[in-house]
């Protein structure tokens, strides 16, 4: 696969499902990997930064939104383009509800809420529709899922639990 060039080094990245009401925050990629497909606002984990840093900070440089950091949904592995990206994609809910409308910024096309039933209408990055409907049903309250700040110290995400008794 890699027989002229080494293989990339593995990136950490995170990306935030957001929402609002039956609509998702999403953004259009505007540089490689997966330039002008639709994705979820994210990228790269700084150095310093805990993962739920990385995820406010990347949703806001992107769409100019502040959110505040759930559950863990998914973790991914992509290899394309010459990237390797481990993402973390978090739940995350608008931090202010009287800030909705979303403002491309940064390698960002376009930055817009959308509505699930219009998904099929965007080139979405792979595996990303999936995310997105399981995190809505979380959201819905159809279940619980994912993995959870265990000591809010934004460092171990773990399955909740019931209380022991």
């Amino acid at each position: 696969m890699y027989a002229d060039t080494p293989p990339p080094v593995p990136a950490i990245g995170v990306g935030g499902v957001v929402f609002n009401g039956d609509q998702v925050l999403l953004i259009q990629r505007g540089q490689p990997p997966a330039q002008g497909w639709w994705s979820i606002p994210g990228g790269k984990q700084e150095p310093g930064e805990s993962l739920v840093e990385a995820c406010q900070r990347e949703v806001a440089e992107e769409t100019g939104l502040a959110v505040t950091v759930q559950q863990l949904v998914a973790v991914v592995e992509r290899r394309q383009e010459g990237f390797h990206y481990v993402i973390m994609d978090f739940l995350a809910v608008l931090a202010d509800l009287h800030a909705l409308e979303p403002t491309a910024h940064g390698d960002v096309v376009q930055a817009h809420w959308v509505a699930l039933q219009d998904l099929p209408q965007y080139p979405l990055v792979v595996g990303l529709a999936e995310i997105i409907t399981r995190s809505y049903q979380v959201v819905k309250g159809d279940y619980t899922a994912g993995l959870y700040d265990a000591h809010h110290q934004h460092s171990d995400f773990i399955l909740s639990a019931p209380p022991l008794a």
